[in-house]
């Protein structure tokens, strides 16, 4: 079976003051084509760190990390962009939504980062929105919006640009339990179309919707 993500050995560490703090210590993570992967650990455990990193939002202090067989690594900032925005879909537990933008121009935001004939890809922020059940929503603002309609649309924004990798981390936190199932049903269809997710959580329960979950403590995995 290919590889999508092959991280190698990831350690990262920051400098606070003049003491080092080591978040990964040696992490090794793969993630194949089309996987539902959940990753559960306590607070300060490097869950949202080794999600950075796979979503090219940070660099390890030492490693190696391959994407769809091109080390990131090597890459420039420019190209990084490149690579977040055409092949890595994100979703926070924030939502991040422009407040001033509808949904359809939230949507919409990825393809101002890639040369792409603008009103193919409005096709496909309009097949995003009705993937997640908002199109007579759409004009709509997110203040406008509950919590779980917001959700939705940093969803549909995620998806737009059809990519090999949805990266989630707490994508229900901040929601109660049957909305949260809801965004959950839509991540297992996605699964279902072929992408994949690699989702962060602390919830059992939401770790459940995943076909594999890897465990995380102290920055080391633990299990797989």
């Amino acid at each position: 079976m290919s590889i999508l993500v092959n991280a190698q050995n990831i350690c990262k560490s920051f400098n606070m003051g003049t003491k080092q703090l080591d978040i990964l210590k040696g992490v090794d993570f793969q993630i194949h084509p089309g996987e539902f992967i959940a990753l559960m650990g306590p607070s300060g455990s490097g869950k949202s760190t080794l999600l950075n990193i796979i979503g090219c939002l940070e660099k390890p202090t030492s490693g190696s990390y391959v994407l769809a067989g091109k080390d990131m690594l090597q890459c420039s900032d420019s190209e990084l962009a490149t690579v977040r925005a055409e092949k890595i879909g994100f979703i926070f537990q924030s939502f991040n939504l422009l407040g001033q933008l509808s949904v359809e121009e939230n949507v919409e935001l990825p393809f101002l980062y890639v040369d792409c004939d603008f009103a193919k890809y409005q096709q496909r922020a309009q097949d995003a929105i009705e993937l997640v059940g908002l199109t007579d929503r759409r004009l709509h603002r997110p203040a406008e919006l509950s919590g779980g309609e917001k959700q939705r649309v940093a969803i549909a924004r995620a998806i737009a640009m059809n990519p090999l990798l949805i990266l989630a981390d707490e994508p229900t936190g901040n929601l109660d339990s049957v909305t949260g199932t809801g965004i959950l049903d839509i991540f297992a269809a996605l699964h279902q179309k072929g992408t994949a997710i690699f989702l962060v959580t602390h919830d059992p329960l939401v770790a459940d919707f995943a076909e594999r979950v890897a465990h995380i403590k102290d920055g080391l995995i633990m299990s797989s």
